[in-house]
C-alpha cells in the first residue's frame, strides 16, 4: 500500500468514533445527574442567614434600648440614646462645668489600660 493510496481512503470512521464517544459521554452525564440528588445549597444558607440576621438585630435592639458596660474598669457605659440626650441637655445648662467634665471623661476614657501583673515563673 502506497502513501498516496492511504491518503485517498475515507476517514469517516474517525468522525464516527468521535460522534459515538460524545454520545456515550452525554448518556453518562445524564445518568449521573439523575442518579444523584443534590440538596439546594441556597435554601439552607438562606434560612441560616435569616436566623443570623434576626439574632444580630435583636442584639442591636438590646444594645440601643438598655444600658450596659462598655469598659467597666474605666467606667464607660452604654446608654440608650434618649437617656444620653437628656443627661447631655441637663449637663450643658452650665457650659463651663460641662466642658471640664467632658475633658476629664475624655482623659479617663483614653488613658492606657493598666498593665496586667506578670505571672510568676513556674520554675521560681
Amino acid at each position: 500500500m502506497s502513501l498516496e493510496a492511504a491518503n485517498e481512503r475515507p476517514v469517516w470512521h474517525v468522525g464516527l468514533g468521535f460522534l459515538v464517544a460524545g454520545f456515550l459521554f452525554a448518556i453518562l452525564v445524564l445518568a449521573v445527574k439523575h442518579s444523584m440528588s443534590v440538596p439546594a445549597i441556597d435554601a439552607d444558607r438562606a434560612t441560616e442567614r435569616v436566623k443570623d440576621l434576626a439574632q444580630i438585630r435583636a442584639a442591636e435592639t438590646e444594645a440601643l434600648d438598655n444600658p450596659g458596660w462598655i469598659d467597666q474598669q474605666r467606667g464607660i457605659v452604654r446608654l440608650p440614646i434618649d437617656v444620653a440626650l437628656q443627661m447631655a441637655a441637663r449637663e450643658w445648662q452650665n457650659p463651663a462645668v460641662a466642658r471640664t467634665n467632658l475633658i476629664a471623661r475624655e482623659e479617663k476614657a483614653t488613658a492606657p489600660a493598666p498593665v496586667a501583673p506578670a505571672r510568676p515563673n513556674a520554675f521560681e
